[in-house]
């Protein structure tokens, strides 16, 4: 009997220093002892090693909703340039191929004759697998297969909740929530305790830190029809134009630049803030090594063409290739510490795959806390 007594005392005990431990010393007992010289032990210790939630300490309450139906749009959109592609390949003729301006998920293919029309179906079953074709007026409807476009959207809103943890974790708040939110469709709870700059941290959130890297084919231009101008009255098949992030008031500014990215934001390895030659804050980025080759063929074979690096859909700068481009690059422009700061947090975090909208945004006070 005194043998387990003795036995569960030496339990009891060695569970109490433990407790006792995480509670005084933490994960990081050099940082729990610093805290508690500069602040006492009582507020050294719940600054390193009690975290209080959103109740306790206060903060930002938010309900997101991730606007879906971009991603689905932006996925018909590659499939109407694969298509267009694929098509021509197998020497299918067709007048066009569009979207209709009230479906997302549905691609529309016309001026394919009589006689080509079972090739057409062919190509559409073997590489399309992802949609469903069926006649459709004068042409044809490819349309997203509904299990498919299900699964697009849950994975948007997945996607979504990473890449925002991702930036939040970043910014250093403890203890946050970032889950879905039930109670809504494509909805996303956030809830950061302590954050004392709750703008600062909506505006890195909802930005999309959407990073693009193409070839420049000509600009700046005044006006879109100056482009057009310049251009024979028709903008290039494979070319699109993009506003100027940095143009002024004297004139709108846009770019006509390559249709395809040579890389994307999914293609950053790491970025950081740093000051150019010129004391000018700019954003140093590095690839992944699938991307870095593949960024190595196309400047190396491009050398004396021109490069637009495209942030959130504006052309931020163009710069002329000198030589061969392997691995990394950066962007300059007019930004602040905490702006170039910031941009570095977001394009290592990735882009969000589609804009966010806020339906609820409160600050929640301390009071059960304060009590």
């Amino acid at each position: 009997m005194k043998k387990n007594l003795g036995l569960r005392t030496i339990v009891i005990a060695a569970t109490l220093l433990v407790f006792l431990w995480g509670i005084f010393l933490g994960r990081d007992p050099a940082a729990s002892i610093q805290a508690m010289k500069e602040k006492g032990v009582l507020a050294g210790i719940m600054q390193e090693n009690i975290h209080l939630g959103l109740d306790l300490r206060g903060g930002t309450h938010l309900i997101l909703q991730v606007q879906v139906s971009e991603a689905v749009n932006a996925e018909t959109e590659r499939t109407v340039e694969r298509l267009k592609d694929e098509l021509k390949s197998k020497n299918i003729t067709f007048t066009e191929i569009t979207k209709p301006n009230d479906r997302t998920d549905q691609v529309i293919i016309k001026g394919v004759t009589t006689d080509q029309a079972g090739t057409l179906r062919d190509v559409t079953s073997s590489e399309f697998l992802d949609y469903e074709m069926a006649s459709a007026g004068d042409g044809y409807a490819l349309t997203m297969k509904p299990s498919v476009l299900d699964q697009l959207k849950k994975s948007t809103v997945t996607r979504s909740i990473e890449t925002i943890r991702g930036r939040v974790d970043t910014l250093g708040v403890s203890e946050p929530v970032i889950q879905e939110h039930g109670l809504g469709e494509n909805q996303i709870l956030v809830q950061l305790p302590g954050v004392d700059d709750p703008v600062r941290v909506r505006q890195i959130m909802q930005e999309t830190g959407m990073l693009d890297i193409r070839q420049s084919i000509g600009g700046p231009y005044p006006t879109e029809e100056a482009a057009r101008t310049a251009n024979g009255g028709l903008l290039p098949a494979n070319a699109i134009l993009l506003p100027d992030a940095t143009r002024n008031k004297a004139g709108e500014g846009f770019y006509l630049v390559a249709r395809n990215s040579v890389v994307s934001g999914e293609d950053i390895r790491s970025a950081t803030p740093g000051v150019s030659e010129t004391g000018q804050q700019e954003v140093n980025f590095n690839l992944k090594a699938a991307a870095a080759k593949r960024f190595a063929t196309f400047t190396g074979n491009n050398v004396g063409n021109s490069l637009a690096v495209i942030l959130n859909g504006k052309v931020r700068q163009v710069a002329t290739i000198q030589s061969e481009i392997r691995d990394s690059g950066r962007i300059t422009g007019n930004f602040s510490k905490q702006g170039a700061s910031d941009l570095g947090k977001m394009l290592e975090s990735g882009a969000l795959p589609a804009s966010i909208r806020y339906l609820e945004d409160r600050t929640v006070g301390a009071s059960l806390g304060a009590e």
